[in-house]
Protein backbone atom coordinates (compact mmCIF):
# COMPACT_ATOMS: atom_id res chain seq x y z
CA UNK A 1 0.00 0.00 0.00
CA UNK A 2 2.75 2.39 0.93
CA UNK A 3 3.87 1.75 -3.23
CA UNK A 4 0.67 2.61 -4.08
CA UNK A 5 0.51 5.81 -1.81
CA UNK A 6 3.87 7.17 -3.47
CA UNK A 7 2.16 7.42 -6.78
CA UNK A 8 1.19 10.70 -6.95
CA UNK A 9 4.81 11.69 -6.40
CA UNK A 10 6.30 10.11 -9.71
CA UNK A 11 4.93 13.37 -11.77
CA UNK A 12 8.04 15.44 -9.27
CA UNK A 13 10.15 12.23 -9.91
CA UNK A 14 10.08 12.76 -13.28
CA UNK A 15 12.19 15.61 -12.83
CA UNK A 16 15.36 13.80 -11.21
CA UNK A 17 14.94 11.18 -14.28
CA UNK A 18 15.00 14.13 -17.05
CA UNK A 19 17.98 15.80 -14.99
CA UNK A 20 20.05 12.28 -14.89
CA UNK A 21 20.13 12.44 -18.68
CA UNK A 22 22.85 9.87 -19.99
CA UNK A 23 24.35 11.50 -22.08
CA UNK A 24 26.45 13.34 -18.92
CA UNK A 25 27.77 9.68 -17.95
CA UNK A 26 28.60 10.03 -21.81
CA UNK A 27 30.81 13.09 -21.23
CA UNK A 28 32.44 11.46 -18.06
CA UNK A 29 33.29 8.31 -20.60
CA UNK A 30 34.45 10.57 -23.42
CA UNK A 31 37.03 12.44 -21.22
CA UNK A 32 37.88 9.18 -19.28
CA UNK A 33 38.67 7.14 -22.63
CA UNK A 34 40.88 10.35 -23.96
CA UNK A 35 42.45 10.20 -21.18
CA UNK A 36 43.18 6.58 -21.00
CA UNK A 37 44.44 6.61 -24.83
CA UNK A 38 46.84 9.47 -24.22
CA UNK A 39 48.19 7.25 -21.54
CA UNK A 40 48.42 4.14 -23.50
CA UNK A 41 50.22 6.58 -26.52
CA UNK A 42 52.88 7.52 -24.30
CA UNK A 43 53.40 4.83 -22.32
CA UNK A 44 52.41 2.10 -25.08
CA UNK A 45 53.15 3.92 -28.89
CA UNK A 46 53.49 0.48 -30.97
CA UNK A 47 49.97 -0.15 -29.15
CA UNK A 48 48.77 2.94 -28.92
CA UNK A 49 49.08 2.77 -32.90
CA UNK A 50 47.65 -0.57 -33.31
CA UNK A 51 44.21 0.97 -31.89
CA UNK A 52 43.51 3.45 -34.88
CA UNK A 53 40.88 1.21 -36.78
CA UNK A 54 38.75 1.86 -33.68
CA UNK A 55 38.77 5.64 -34.58
CA UNK A 56 38.74 5.02 -37.76
CA UNK A 57 35.55 3.14 -37.72
CA UNK A 58 33.91 5.48 -34.89
CA UNK A 59 34.57 8.28 -37.66
CA UNK A 60 32.71 5.47 -40.90
CA UNK A 61 29.83 5.45 -38.21
CA UNK A 62 29.07 9.35 -38.29
CA UNK A 63 29.83 9.77 -42.09
CA UNK A 64 27.29 7.34 -42.38
CA UNK A 65 24.31 9.47 -41.12
CA UNK A 66 25.72 12.72 -42.84
CA UNK A 67 23.50 12.74 -45.62
CA UNK A 68 20.21 12.08 -43.82
CA UNK A 69 21.26 14.67 -41.39
CA UNK A 70 22.02 17.32 -44.07
CA UNK A 71 18.86 16.66 -46.00
CA UNK A 72 16.31 16.34 -42.41
CA UNK A 73 17.87 19.47 -41.29
CA UNK A 74 17.95 21.63 -44.22
CA UNK A 75 14.62 20.83 -45.56
CA UNK A 76 12.77 21.30 -42.43
CA UNK A 77 15.16 24.28 -41.54
CA UNK A 78 14.21 26.05 -44.70
CA UNK A 79 10.47 25.43 -43.70
CA UNK A 80 10.76 27.16 -40.05
CA UNK A 81 12.29 30.01 -42.05
CA UNK A 82 9.10 30.03 -43.91
CA UNK A 83 7.34 29.67 -40.75
CA UNK A 84 9.13 32.14 -38.97
CA UNK A 85 9.18 35.20 -42.16
CA UNK A 86 5.44 35.09 -41.69
CA UNK A 87 5.46 36.32 -38.24
CA UNK A 88 6.41 40.14 -39.72
CA UNK A 89 8.89 41.66 -38.40
CA UNK A 90 9.81 40.32 -35.93
CA UNK A 91 10.72 37.31 -37.68
CA UNK A 92 12.39 38.50 -40.52
CA UNK A 93 14.63 40.66 -38.11
CA UNK A 94 15.33 37.63 -36.09
CA UNK A 95 16.38 35.84 -38.77
CA UNK A 96 18.69 38.40 -40.56
CA UNK A 97 20.17 39.08 -37.66
CA UNK A 98 20.94 35.16 -36.60
CA UNK A 99 22.51 34.79 -40.62
CA UNK A 100 24.91 38.01 -39.98
CA UNK A 101 25.97 36.76 -36.46
CA UNK A 102 26.55 32.94 -37.62
CA UNK A 103 27.95 33.97 -40.74
CA UNK A 104 30.37 36.45 -38.53
CA UNK A 105 30.84 33.56 -36.33
CA UNK A 106 32.25 31.37 -38.92
CA UNK A 107 34.49 34.02 -39.52
CA UNK A 108 36.28 34.56 -36.77
CA UNK A 109 36.45 31.17 -36.59
CA UNK A 110 38.08 31.21 -39.56
CA UNK A 111 40.47 33.97 -39.01
CA UNK A 112 41.67 32.43 -35.36
CA UNK A 113 42.32 29.11 -36.82
CA UNK A 114 44.81 30.62 -39.64
CA UNK A 115 46.46 32.98 -37.21
CA UNK A 116 47.07 29.73 -34.04
CA UNK A 117 47.53 27.03 -37.28
CA UNK A 118 46.11 24.76 -34.65
CA UNK A 119 47.46 20.61 -35.46
CA UNK A 120 50.60 22.19 -36.91
CA UNK A 121 53.38 19.39 -36.58
CA UNK A 122 51.09 16.53 -36.16
CA UNK A 123 51.11 15.10 -39.45
CA UNK A 124 48.56 12.76 -39.24
CA UNK A 125 48.03 9.79 -41.75
CA UNK A 126 45.28 7.56 -42.71
CA UNK A 127 44.17 4.35 -41.60
CA UNK A 128 45.47 1.29 -44.19
CA UNK A 129 44.13 -1.70 -44.30
CA UNK A 130 45.35 -2.97 -47.34
CA UNK A 131 48.61 -4.21 -46.21
CA UNK A 132 49.49 -8.07 -45.69
CA UNK A 133 48.08 -9.92 -42.48
CA UNK A 134 45.32 -11.83 -41.36
CA UNK A 135 44.24 -9.57 -38.48
CA UNK A 136 44.36 -6.35 -41.20
CA UNK A 137 42.04 -8.40 -43.23
CA UNK A 138 39.55 -9.14 -40.25
CA UNK A 139 39.63 -5.39 -39.63
CA UNK A 140 39.19 -4.07 -43.12
CA UNK A 141 36.08 -6.86 -42.84
CA UNK A 142 34.49 -5.49 -39.95
CA UNK A 143 35.19 -1.57 -41.72
CA UNK A 144 33.35 -3.03 -44.59
CA UNK A 145 30.01 -3.69 -42.87
CA UNK A 146 29.74 0.02 -41.94
CA UNK A 147 27.50 1.22 -45.33
CA UNK A 148 28.96 3.75 -47.30
CA UNK A 149 28.30 7.45 -47.32
CA UNK A 150 26.27 9.40 -49.32
CA UNK A 151 27.53 12.32 -51.39
CA UNK A 152 27.21 15.40 -49.56
CA UNK A 153 26.80 18.25 -51.75
CA UNK A 154 23.81 16.76 -54.07
CA UNK A 155 22.05 16.14 -50.61
CA UNK A 156 22.15 19.74 -49.95
CA UNK A 157 20.83 20.45 -53.32
CA UNK A 158 18.35 18.58 -52.88
CA UNK A 159 17.53 19.37 -48.99
CA UNK A 160 17.08 23.11 -50.12
CA UNK A 161 14.84 22.05 -53.77
CA UNK A 162 12.60 19.54 -51.46
CA UNK A 163 12.40 22.86 -48.89
CA UNK A 164 11.65 25.33 -51.20
CA UNK A 165 9.17 22.89 -52.52
CA UNK A 166 7.23 22.60 -49.75
CA UNK A 167 7.10 25.88 -48.95
CA UNK A 168 5.43 26.62 -52.32
CA UNK A 169 3.02 23.87 -51.63
CA UNK A 170 1.64 25.38 -48.50
CA UNK A 171 -0.63 23.61 -45.71
CA UNK A 172 -0.88 20.91 -48.28
CA UNK A 173 3.21 20.14 -47.74
CA UNK A 174 2.62 20.29 -43.79
CA UNK A 175 2.24 16.26 -43.96
CA UNK A 176 5.14 15.73 -45.99
CA UNK A 177 7.09 18.39 -43.47
CA UNK A 178 5.82 16.17 -40.27
CA UNK A 179 6.86 12.92 -42.30
CA UNK A 180 10.73 14.82 -41.89
CA UNK A 181 10.30 16.05 -38.80
CA UNK A 182 9.63 11.93 -37.65
CA UNK A 183 12.66 10.74 -39.97
CA UNK A 184 14.47 13.51 -38.69
CA UNK A 185 13.62 11.68 -35.29
CA UNK A 186 14.97 8.39 -36.36
CA UNK A 187 18.02 9.72 -37.68
CA UNK A 188 19.10 11.33 -34.58
CA UNK A 189 18.06 8.39 -32.30
CA UNK A 190 20.68 6.36 -34.44
CA UNK A 191 23.19 9.63 -34.21
CA UNK A 192 22.80 9.46 -30.37
CA UNK A 193 23.21 5.50 -30.84
CA UNK A 194 26.77 6.02 -32.39
CA UNK A 195 27.39 8.56 -30.03
CA UNK A 196 27.63 5.82 -26.92
CA UNK A 197 30.39 4.58 -29.27
CA UNK A 198 32.27 7.44 -28.57
CA UNK A 199 34.46 6.56 -25.78
CA UNK A 200 35.67 3.32 -27.48
CA UNK A 201 36.21 5.97 -30.76
CA UNK A 202 37.97 8.32 -28.98
CA UNK A 203 40.74 5.76 -26.82
CA UNK A 204 41.51 4.42 -30.22
CA UNK A 205 41.96 7.44 -31.74
CA UNK A 206 43.71 9.54 -29.19
CA UNK A 207 45.92 6.09 -28.39
CA UNK A 208 47.43 6.14 -32.37
CA UNK A 209 47.59 9.98 -32.48
CA UNK A 210 49.85 10.35 -29.38
CA UNK A 211 51.57 6.89 -29.97
CA UNK A 212 52.74 8.59 -33.41
CA UNK A 213 53.43 11.81 -32.40
CA UNK A 214 53.86 11.78 -28.53
CA UNK A 215 53.59 14.85 -26.40
CA UNK A 216 53.03 16.77 -29.25
CA UNK A 217 49.39 15.92 -30.55
CA UNK A 218 48.32 16.78 -26.28
CA UNK A 219 50.05 19.99 -27.22
CA UNK A 220 48.28 20.32 -29.87
CA UNK A 221 44.86 19.75 -28.79
CA UNK A 222 45.41 21.59 -25.78
CA UNK A 223 46.30 24.64 -28.02
CA UNK A 224 42.71 24.32 -29.95
CA UNK A 225 40.64 23.94 -26.62
CA UNK A 226 42.80 27.26 -25.47
CA UNK A 227 42.18 28.94 -28.34
CA UNK A 228 38.67 27.77 -28.55
CA UNK A 229 37.69 29.52 -24.82
CA UNK A 230 39.70 32.56 -25.39
CA UNK A 231 37.90 33.04 -29.22
CA UNK A 232 33.97 32.31 -27.26
CA UNK A 233 35.00 35.12 -24.56
CA UNK A 234 36.42 37.43 -26.63
CA UNK A 235 32.94 36.93 -28.98
CA UNK A 236 30.68 37.18 -25.79
CA UNK A 237 32.40 39.96 -24.03
CA UNK A 238 33.07 42.12 -27.14
CA UNK A 239 31.17 41.32 -30.23
CA UNK A 240 28.31 41.13 -27.93
CA UNK A 241 28.72 42.95 -25.34
CA UNK A 242 29.19 46.17 -27.75
CA UNK A 243 26.17 45.35 -29.85
CA UNK A 244 24.22 45.52 -26.38
CA UNK A 245 26.09 48.29 -25.16
CA UNK A 246 25.36 50.64 -28.42
CA UNK A 247 21.65 49.39 -29.02
CA UNK A 248 20.32 48.95 -25.72
CA UNK A 249 22.74 50.60 -23.48
CA UNK A 250 22.94 47.65 -21.30
CA UNK A 251 25.86 45.86 -19.54
CA UNK A 252 26.87 42.57 -20.63
CA UNK A 253 28.47 41.26 -17.60
CA UNK A 254 24.85 42.36 -15.84
CA UNK A 255 23.01 40.35 -18.07
CA UNK A 256 25.74 37.22 -17.54
CA UNK A 257 25.24 37.66 -14.03
CA UNK A 258 21.18 37.93 -14.15
CA UNK A 259 21.80 34.29 -15.98
CA UNK A 260 24.53 33.16 -13.70
CA UNK A 261 21.57 30.07 -13.02
CA UNK A 262 21.80 29.03 -16.15
CA UNK A 263 24.97 28.84 -16.81
CA UNK A 264 25.33 26.69 -14.30
CA UNK A 265 22.92 23.97 -15.83
CA UNK A 266 24.20 24.23 -19.02
CA UNK A 267 27.54 23.16 -17.47
CA UNK A 268 26.61 20.64 -15.79
CA UNK A 269 24.42 19.10 -19.13
CA UNK A 270 27.19 20.29 -21.45
CA UNK A 271 23.48 21.72 -23.58
CA UNK A 272 21.49 25.03 -23.54
CA UNK A 273 18.64 23.16 -24.27
CA UNK A 274 17.83 22.13 -21.15
CA UNK A 275 18.14 26.31 -20.26
CA UNK A 276 15.65 26.72 -23.30
CA UNK A 277 12.31 27.18 -20.65
CA UNK A 278 14.08 29.03 -18.16
CA UNK A 279 15.14 31.62 -20.33
CA UNK A 280 11.94 32.28 -22.21
CA UNK A 281 10.77 33.33 -18.78
CA UNK A 282 13.88 35.31 -17.44
CA UNK A 283 13.89 37.49 -21.03
CA UNK A 284 9.86 37.83 -20.29
CA UNK A 285 10.64 39.13 -16.89
CA UNK A 286 13.43 41.61 -18.09
CA UNK A 287 11.12 43.15 -20.13
CA UNK A 288 11.07 42.24 -23.22
CA UNK A 289 7.10 41.02 -24.71
CA UNK A 290 6.40 37.44 -25.09
CA UNK A 291 5.73 37.29 -28.79
CA UNK A 292 9.09 38.90 -29.72
CA UNK A 293 10.45 36.11 -26.90
CA UNK A 294 7.92 33.69 -28.60
CA UNK A 295 9.47 34.02 -31.82
CA UNK A 296 13.08 35.01 -30.76
CA UNK A 297 14.64 32.31 -28.57
CA UNK A 298 13.18 29.40 -30.07
CA UNK A 299 14.21 30.47 -33.65
CA UNK A 300 17.44 31.58 -32.31
CA UNK A 301 18.05 28.15 -30.75
CA UNK A 302 18.08 26.62 -34.38
CA UNK A 303 19.56 29.55 -36.57
CA UNK A 304 21.87 31.57 -34.07
CA UNK A 305 24.57 28.96 -33.07
CA UNK A 306 27.32 31.51 -32.39
CA UNK A 307 29.32 29.07 -30.22
CA UNK A 308 28.95 26.01 -32.93
CA UNK A 309 29.50 28.14 -35.40
CA UNK A 310 32.99 28.96 -34.54
CA UNK A 311 33.82 25.67 -33.18
CA UNK A 312 33.06 24.52 -37.00
CA UNK A 313 35.70 26.21 -38.72
CA UNK A 314 37.87 25.83 -36.18
CA UNK A 315 37.52 21.99 -35.93
CA UNK A 316 37.55 22.28 -39.70
CA UNK A 317 41.02 23.86 -40.21
CA UNK A 318 42.55 22.01 -37.13
CA UNK A 319 41.89 18.92 -38.97
CA UNK A 320 43.59 19.79 -42.15
CA UNK A 321 46.62 21.53 -40.41
CA UNK A 322 46.97 18.18 -38.53
CA UNK A 323 46.57 16.16 -41.96
CA UNK A 324 49.44 18.29 -43.55
CA UNK A 325 47.12 19.22 -45.92
CA UNK A 326 45.84 22.51 -45.17
CA UNK A 327 43.07 24.52 -47.19
CA UNK A 328 43.34 27.52 -49.64
CA UNK A 329 41.60 30.61 -49.07
CA UNK A 330 39.01 29.37 -52.01
CA UNK A 331 38.39 26.43 -49.93
CA UNK A 332 38.24 27.84 -46.60
CA UNK A 333 35.52 30.28 -48.25
CA UNK A 334 33.78 27.60 -49.45
CA UNK A 335 33.56 25.51 -46.29
CA UNK A 336 32.28 29.31 -44.66
CA UNK A 337 29.39 28.98 -47.12
CA UNK A 338 28.78 25.58 -47.02
CA UNK A 339 28.58 25.80 -42.77
CA UNK A 340 26.26 28.59 -42.94
CA UNK A 341 23.65 26.61 -44.40
CA UNK A 342 24.46 22.77 -43.19
CA UNK A 343 24.81 24.42 -39.35
CA UNK A 344 20.77 24.96 -39.32
CA UNK A 345 18.42 23.00 -37.82
CA UNK A 346 21.01 20.76 -35.46
CA UNK A 347 21.25 22.41 -32.30
CA UNK A 348 21.03 20.16 -29.02
CA UNK A 349 21.73 16.54 -30.44
CA UNK A 350 24.18 15.09 -29.32
CA UNK A 351 27.06 14.30 -32.53
CA UNK A 352 24.74 16.80 -34.80
CA UNK A 353 27.83 19.56 -34.21
CA UNK A 354 30.05 16.32 -35.49
CA UNK A 355 28.00 15.47 -38.06
CA UNK A 356 27.76 18.80 -39.47
CA UNK A 357 31.67 19.13 -39.44
CA UNK A 358 32.22 15.68 -41.34
CA UNK A 359 29.92 16.98 -44.00
CA UNK A 360 31.83 20.63 -44.26
CA UNK A 361 35.46 18.44 -44.68
CA UNK A 362 33.55 15.68 -47.28
CA UNK A 363 32.14 18.05 -49.22
CA UNK A 364 35.40 20.46 -49.50
CA UNK A 365 38.16 17.56 -49.29
CA UNK A 366 37.03 14.07 -48.38
CA UNK A 367 40.59 12.99 -47.53
CA UNK A 368 40.41 15.04 -44.41
CA UNK A 369 37.58 12.62 -42.91
CA UNK A 370 40.39 9.92 -41.64
CA UNK A 371 41.93 12.94 -39.09
CA UNK A 372 38.33 13.45 -37.51
CA UNK A 373 39.09 10.58 -34.61
CA UNK A 374 41.05 13.25 -32.85
CA UNK A 375 38.20 16.13 -32.75
CA UNK A 376 35.99 13.11 -31.65
CA UNK A 377 38.12 12.75 -28.16
CA UNK A 378 38.26 16.60 -27.58
CA UNK A 379 34.84 17.22 -29.17
CA UNK A 380 33.29 16.87 -25.23
CA UNK A 381 35.77 18.99 -23.92
CA UNK A 382 34.56 21.87 -26.08
CA UNK A 383 30.99 21.54 -25.86
CA UNK A 384 30.16 23.77 -22.77
CA UNK A 385 31.80 26.83 -24.85
CA UNK A 386 29.98 25.73 -27.50
CA UNK A 387 26.66 25.93 -25.85
CA UNK A 388 27.34 28.63 -23.47
CA UNK A 389 28.24 30.66 -26.13
CA UNK A 390 25.41 29.88 -28.22
CA UNK A 391 22.44 30.47 -24.98
CA UNK A 392 24.57 33.89 -25.02
CA UNK A 393 24.05 34.73 -28.43
CA UNK A 394 20.41 34.21 -28.03
CA UNK A 395 19.87 35.73 -24.70
CA UNK A 396 21.62 38.72 -26.35
CA UNK A 397 19.46 38.47 -29.78
CA UNK A 398 16.12 39.03 -27.87
CA UNK A 399 17.12 42.38 -26.32
CA UNK A 400 18.39 43.50 -29.55
CA UNK A 401 15.22 42.83 -31.41
CA UNK A 402 12.86 43.46 -28.36
CA UNK A 403 14.90 47.09 -28.70
CA UNK A 404 14.48 47.16 -32.58
CA UNK A 405 11.02 46.63 -32.41
CA UNK A 406 10.40 48.73 -29.98
CA UNK A 407 8.45 45.67 -27.95
CA UNK A 408 10.87 46.13 -24.74
CA UNK A 409 10.25 47.76 -21.25
CA UNK A 410 13.43 49.28 -20.84
CA UNK A 411 13.53 50.72 -17.33
CA UNK A 412 12.11 47.16 -16.07
CA UNK A 413 15.24 45.42 -18.28
CA UNK A 414 17.49 47.88 -16.28
CA UNK A 415 15.66 47.42 -13.08
CA UNK A 416 16.25 43.73 -13.36
CA UNK A 417 20.21 43.99 -14.70
CA UNK A 418 21.09 45.67 -11.72
CA UNK A 419 19.37 43.64 -9.08
CA UNK A 420 16.53 45.69 -7.78
CA UNK A 421 14.05 42.89 -9.30
CA UNK A 422 14.82 39.77 -8.98
CA UNK A 423 13.60 36.55 -11.02
CA UNK A 424 10.80 34.66 -8.69
CA UNK A 425 12.36 31.15 -9.05
CA UNK A 426 9.18 29.38 -7.58
CA UNK A 427 7.37 31.17 -11.51
CA UNK A 428 9.04 28.20 -13.10
CA UNK A 429 7.76 25.51 -10.62
CA UNK A 430 4.64 23.64 -12.09
CA UNK A 431 1.82 23.97 -8.96
CA UNK A 432 4.07 26.19 -7.42
CA UNK A 433 0.93 27.42 -5.34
Amino acid sequence: MAVTEQVPQDPSSQTPVKKKDRTHWLYIMVIAAVVLGAAVGLMAPEVGKALKPLGTGFVALIKMLIAPVIFCTIALGVGSIAKAATVGKVGGLALLYFITMSTFALAIGLMVGNIIHPGAGLKLEPYESGSAGGENSTIAFLLEMIPGDIPVLPTLVLALLVGFALQSMGKSGEPVLNAIKNVQAVVFRLMMMIMWVAPIGAFGAIAAVVGATGWAAIGSMAILMGAFYATCAVFIVVILGTMLRMVTGLNIFALLKYLAREYLLIFSTSSSESALPRLIAKMEHVGVSKPVVGITVPTGYSFNLDGTAIYLTMAALFVSTAMGMPMNLGEQIGLLVFMIIASKGAAGVTGAGLATLAAGLQSHRPELLDGMGVIVGIDKFMSEARALTNFTGNAVATLLIGKWTKEIDMDQARAVLAGDRPFDELSLQPDAH
